[in-house]
């Protein structure tokens, strides 16, 4: 019996809490749990300590020295032998301690990105550090001495060793995100990488980096450049380290309101280095994907070529260091392009069958980074780096739309900061200057007609032409940020941050430049097998004199915040912030309804209005109704409490608020909707299978003149601006955001051992999405006697087609266990390990990603459902080893349960309903029968000593094995509630797979590579 998960109530929200809260406690019970590294900042890293001594000996200075660079970074010293050196940059260290009975020097340790740690000496009599200090030798600094200072944050940090180890096969630093508890990394079909976080969407995911928000305030996918592109954000080359926070960041995190990710970049050091690579793969070096094994056919040609160097020193020694890299990829990708399983495709004309087979789309892409660092003295850093990004594309897919129907693909980016540090006795000062300007743009290959042929019932048997896809979105602007970190106060680091921000948000969208001819090849009234000459329906735009298509605004965002990491005890931390944040987008605060836009719905045109449950004059704007939303108030609270005398235990948790930002491809198409006009026309052919359908559709008898681009004018002239279609935005629009709360408890056994297990929630609220605004003339949304049937046809507004209204109301919650375990690599114990096994019950309003809401009148009648596409069980391991004769083993093992699934069930608008219940393919591995995907990828690599030529210098040979196992990770699900029983001709039931894509996944794929390095 199938089950099916309908309307989950709050009794039943709760009730999923206390399970998982319930299961927490166990795990507690069962395992001791360690610290992990803690964000001190966006970035940087922060050391502070005690030094202890006998009585009458002073500690005059404390100085960090940078190993590579020799830079220098002085701290004040209290009377009680405390110091504190905030905003370092991460890297290898040593501390040099002047005390009035001598000087005192640690050996090199490492500081990661955004840890803050507490490091203390005892030069006492007896005291730990004595025998060093006394014999005049370095101070061993182990990982154990170094105590991690964290509150409620819930993450990961992913080293240098593992970015360059770890097998992938797309040179995305982003790959290892889903090690972090709650993260799914998701890759696309056309290897587009997304991350989301719990239950929300990927567009309120933020990268820093090197403390600079990488957000895309256009488009969907959280950071620029990653909107439908299988490129990389950043060379990888370029990425020293980073680290993932899925729940609870501190204030200085702004416009981010699921997972926010923060790296830092390489500098150049003291030393000329250099590193370069090349990686290859192609279709010998795969398995036969399932649709290449079911058709008994060769493989398609695809080819994966990626290739790039860096190279970094000094420009003058101890003073000015300069780093750069650059990193190629060319890809060829396979594409199968066969007719639709459809009625009438043994019939297709022999003109188009040379069209179909197995092709290569091709996509390039050239990556850039450079960096300067300037210290002239111990007190003052400058750094200014550039990042340019150059993309192009095919953009076509699999299915049955004929290679001249692609796109061009074309997405650039252009990044530049700036930054001055400069360093008191008690305070840091980081000023941050920074410029942007990306672009995305899609653009169809052919400007021409196109021409969808269909079988009667209207399925798609394939189509020819001309592309659709064609737009220009983007953002260009700079900003002015300043953080000033001030330690004077006793247990206290408190730091506070300001940030103005002038940006220009631009978007064009001409997707029915194109004119779309729809075909029912199965009417023939001039004979033949196969009509390809009289269409029933023709989709095309024009500009309508209503407006600009390309539609512009000049935004202007402002922030600010103030965090105090306060050492109440020498065992109780807390981290209190709170951030405020404000965004003006003119575009939608001046905008101004069209009047004859605001006729249209009058009541004397449209009465249908006069009982509906709501305002349209709500939504009516005059350019003063709308106000910037000024209560984006942000507390972020957390803290953390040693249990025992060895520290060795901690219990952590803590509780934020975070503000994200209302997309504005969302917001144009208010001003859009009317300045390049769709219009969708039918045509009487005397096909009855597609006759002239009712209410205010247009309908013209058919003539070949309709064919041309004089035809469509006609119709043009003739139609005006009748039927483009109404779009309304509320004037009270509010901004998305969310609430988070963790707890746990960490602990460290001996000095590489970490472990933690925790539980987060996640709630977010108003998330946008757009209703249909059509109501019946009683006033209703459904006719008598139904729960479902949109009003379209019987509720479209005479001359103005349908309306859509923008509102908030998106919601998402998520609960979530997890246990993380990592045991951390070091010259005497050479392997590392990380694993997070995450529990999650995630439930939301509103299918995953789509905000189009048309099927209920509004937000509050969705049913909130599992969330679509979570998974309740996922695991992911990742490690390496060295092993004898310069090799190097690495592995990273991925498992997850099925996705939800959503589906309408019912037999007719009296019943329909939807309904979201789990896949049904689960499959034993290892670990219980739980996983659907399950994936092993491995990597060997050989180290060959290159000594003669500079010590340290060494050539490596690679190979990475992709799904080991040749796992076929299914990605395409039955998703009709109804098909409960398998009848002869259907492949599945509800739920099975049920159909041959893997999506994303690989097959078993050998790469090969090879590097130098010095």
């Amino acid at each position: 019996m199938v089950s099916f998960q309908n309307f989950v109530s709050p009794r039943t929200r709760r009730g999923a809490s206390l399970r998982i809260a319930a299961a927490l406690c166990l795990g507690t019970a069962a395992s001791a749990l360690m610290s992990t590294p803690a964000v001190a900042q966006q970035s940087n890293a922060s050391l502070r300590g005690d030094i202890t001594t006998d009585e009458g000996v002073t500690v005059t200075s404390v100085t960090a020295i940078e190993v590579d660079t020799n830079y220098r970074r002085p701290a004040t010293v209290t009377e009680d032998g405390g110091y504190n050196l905030p905003s370092l940059r991460p890297g290898e260290y040593r501390l040099e301690i002047v005390t009035s009975a001598g000087p005192r020097t640690t050996d090199a340790f490492t500081l990661n990105v955004a840890q803050s740690s507490q490091l203390d000496f005892d030069f006492s009599t007896g005291g730990i550090d004595a025998g060093a200090a006394a014999s005049g030798g370095d101070i061993v600094v182990t990982a154990a001495r170094i105590r991690q200072m964290e509150g409620g944050e819930v993450g990961v940090t992913i080293p240098q060793r593992l970015i360059e180890q770890l097998p992938q096969n797309n040179r995305n630093f982003l790959a290892f995100a889903d090690l972090a508890p709650g993260v799914q990394l998701i890759t696309g079909t056309n290897g587009n990488v997304a991350i989301r976080g719990g239950a929300q969407n990927s567009r309120t995911v933020n990268v820093f980096i090197d403390g600079v928000g990488q957000k895309d305030y256009v488009l969907k996918n959280g950071i620029t450049g990653q909107d439908s592109s299988q490129g990389n954000p950043f060379p990888q080359l370029a990425i020293g380290e980073y680290r993932v926070i899925s729940s609870n960041y501190k204030a200085e995190f702004d416009q981010v309101s699921s997972v926010a990710i923060t790296a830092v970049t390489k500098s150049g050091t003291n030393e000329f280095e250099g590193d370069f690579f090349v990686d290859y793969t192609d279709q010998n070096l795969r398995a036969r994907t399932p649709t290449e094994v079911a058709d008994g056919d060769e493989k398609t040609e695809t080819r994966d070529f990626q290739f790039g160097g860096a190279l970094g020193g000094p420009i003058v020694k101890d003073l000015l260091h300069f780093f750069a890299s650059y990193e190629g990829k060319r890809q060829q990708i396979p594409v199968d392009i066969f007719p639709a399983e459809t009625d009438n495709t043994q019939n297709i004309p022999a003109e188009y069958l040379g069209s179909f087979g197995r092709f290569n789309r091709v996509f390039n892409e050239d990556l850039y980074f450079g960096k300067l660092s300037f210290s002239p003295s111990a007190r003052d850093l400058f750094e200014l780096s550039v990042k340019v990004r150059k993309e192009t594309g095919e953009g076509i897919g699999s299915g049955s739309t004929l290679r001249e129907a692609a796109t061009d693909t074309k997405n650039d980016e252009v990044r530049g900061l700036f930054r001055y540090e400069r360093t008191g006795e008690t305070w840091v000062n980081d000023f941050k200057l920074t410029y942007e300007d990306a672009s995305w743009a899609p653009t169809p290959v052919n400007f021409a007609n196109a021409y969808v042929f269909q079988a009667a019932n209207g399925g798609q048997i394939f189509r020819s032409g001309a592309g659709s896809n064609y737009q220009d979105k983007g953002q260009t602007g700079y900003s002015v940020q300043n953080d000033f970190t001030y330690t004077g106060i006793e247990n206290h680091t408190i730091k506070a941050g300001v940030k103005a921000k002038w940006v220009k948000l631009n978007a064009l969208t001409l997707n029915a430049f194109n004119p779309v001819y729809s075909f029912n090849t199965e009417f023939n009234p001039n004979g033949g097998n196969f009509n390809t000459e009289i269409p029933w329906r023709l989709v095309f735009g024009y500009d309508d004199g209503v407006g600009d298509p390309i539609v512009e605004s000049e935004n202007f965002q402002f922030g600010l915040y103030i965090q105090d990491d306060w050492d109440v005890t020498d065992r109780l931390t807390l981290n209190l912030g709170i951030r405020w944040d404000m965004d003006r987008t003119p575009a939608y605060l001046d905008f101004v309804t069209p009047q004859d836009s605001i006729d249209l719905v009058s009541p004397e045109n449209y009465p249908n209005l006069n009982d509906a449950d709501y305002d349209i004059t709500d939504y009516f704007s005059t350019g003063n109704e709308r106000k910037t939303f000024m209560g984006a108030f942000q507390p972020r609270i957390g803290f953390s409490y040693v249990v025992d005398e060895a520290r060795t235990t901690t219990i952590f948790g803590g509780y934020g608020r975070s503000y994200d930002r209302n997309q504005f491809d969302f917001l144009q198409q208010e001003i859009s909707i009317g300045s390049f006009a769709s219009r969708t026309i039918y045509f009487d052919t005397g096909d009855d299978e597609h006759p002239c359908p009712s209410g205010n559709n247009v309908c013209l008898p058919w003539d070949p003149i309709y064919l041309t681009q004089e035809g469509r004018d006609q119709i043009a002239a003739d139609l005006g601006t009748s039927g483009r279609g109404l779009r309304f935005i509320t004037n009270d629009l509010k901004v998305p955001y969310s609430d988070q709360f963790s707890l746990g408890v960490r602990r460290r056994f001996g000095s590489n051992f970490e472990a933690e297990v925790g539980y987060t929630h996640i709630e977010s609220r108003d998330g946008f999405a757009y209703l249909l605004g059509n109501r019946l003339p009683n006033g209703d949304f459904f006719a008598p006697g139904t729960i479902w049937g949109a009003p379209f046809t019987a509720g479209a507004v005479p001359g103005g087609g349908n309306i859509t209204l923008g509102t908030n109301g998106l919601e998402t919650s998520s609960d979530s266990a997890y246990v993380k375990l990592t045991k951390t690599y070091t010259p005497s114990s050479p392997w590392s390990l990380n694993a997070t096994y995450t529990f999650t019950e995630a439930e939301e309003n509103r299918v995953y990603g789509e905000y189009f809401s048309f099927d209920y009148p509004s937000l509050a009648d969705y049913p909130v459902l599992p969330a679509t596409g979570s998974v309740r069980h996922r695991f992911v391991a990742a490690g390496t080893v060295d092993l004898p004769f310069g090799f190097t083993f690495s592995s990273k093992l991925e498992l997850s349960s099925p996705p939800f699934l959503y589906g309408i069930k019912g037999d007719s608008n009296a019943d329909n309903r939807p309904v979201v219940a789990e896949g049904l393919n689960k499959n034993p591995f290892i670990i219980g029968d739980l996983w659907a995907k399950r994936q092993i990828d491995v990597a060997l690599t050989k180290y060959v000593p290159m000594d003669f030529f500079k010590d340290g210098a060494r050539i490596r040979l690679r190979v990475d094995v992709l799904n080991v196992l040749n796992e076929e990770n299914f990605t395409t699900y039955n998703s009709n509630p109804d098909d409960t029983t398998r009848p002869a001709n259907s492949p599945s039931v509800y739920r099975e797979i049920s159909g041959l894509s893997i999506g994303g996944n690989p097959t078993r794929t050998f790469k090969f590579s090879a590097g130098f390095s010095f």
